[in-house]
């Protein structure tokens, strides 16, 4: 079908809400999207104004925040690919969505997202799930962040990163790379400390040789073993 054509190249399709759907599921949803490409710095949704839009993350990373009572900006969460971006029957954004690197996105219009929903049953009830999940990743988040020490945090962070941002470069049996979509500051940030402490941390787990850190942003998994002892043992 046409549907199936059309979504044949997308990196997520099998982890995200589509990967569950049937091709008629498909047919219905794909008529909405369109995609639609982020750069990093870009909002696709600004907090306090109508939620227009609802979205698959097909690749890059984008952050979600919360502005606090004097005027700051707080991050609150990230989204990685195959996320589900937005919130149906919400007529105002909570948060806004910002691009933390270069993404990609699958875009619904909120409203026929909704008819499309109500129309297939199943489509609801796979996305409610998804909902539950990413509740549940939040609570467990905040035990994270009342919890765990730095270096747990850090080295969590790292863990999570690798397995869940993309863009990850390995080669045969070498060690994992990949590029830190998030400034250190921006890193402390999320996890709730300083970025001094980021730092420290991270030059901690480059001394123990479970990373390595080449270039600004970039990171090496040289002893992942060793990166799950310190994000369970710090």
């Amino acid at each position: 079908m046409e549907a199936v054509t059309i979504c044949a190249d997308c990196a997520v399709r099998d982890k995200a809400l589509c990967g569950a759907l049937s091709d008629v599921e498909l047919e219905a949803l794909n008529a909405l999207g369109r995609r639609r490409v982020l750069k990093r710095g870009e909002t696709l949704i600004w907090a306090g104004e109508e939620s227009a839009v609802c979205a698959n993350l097909l690749s890059g990373v984008l952050k979600l925040e919360a502005s606090t009572a004097d005027g700051r900006e707080q991050i609150v969460g990230l989204l990685y690919p195959a996320d589900f971006v937005g919130r149906p029957y919400a007529g105002e954004a909570e948060f806004s969505v910002t691009a933390v690197s270069d993404a990609e996105l699958c875009v619904f219009p909120r409203a026929p997202f909704e008819a499309v929903l109500e129309d297939h049953v199943r489509m609801e009830r796979l996305l409610l799930q998804r909902t539950f999940a990413a509740l549940d990743e939040a609570r467990g988040r905040m035990l994270s962040l009342a919890r765990l020490s730095a270096g747990e945090k850090v080295a969590g962070f790292l863990l999570d990163m690798a397995d869940r941002a993309g863009g990850c470069r390995a080669t045969g049996f070498g060690p994992v790379t990949f590029d830190l979509p998030l400034t250190r500051g921006e890193m402390a940030e999320i996890l709730g400390l300083t970025i001094e402490t980021v730092s420290r941390q991270l030059s901690r787990l480059k001394e123990a040789g479970a990373i390595a850190l080449p270039g600004a942003r970039g990171v090496t998994i040289r002893d992942r073993a060793a990166l799950e002892a310190a994000a369970a043992t710090a």
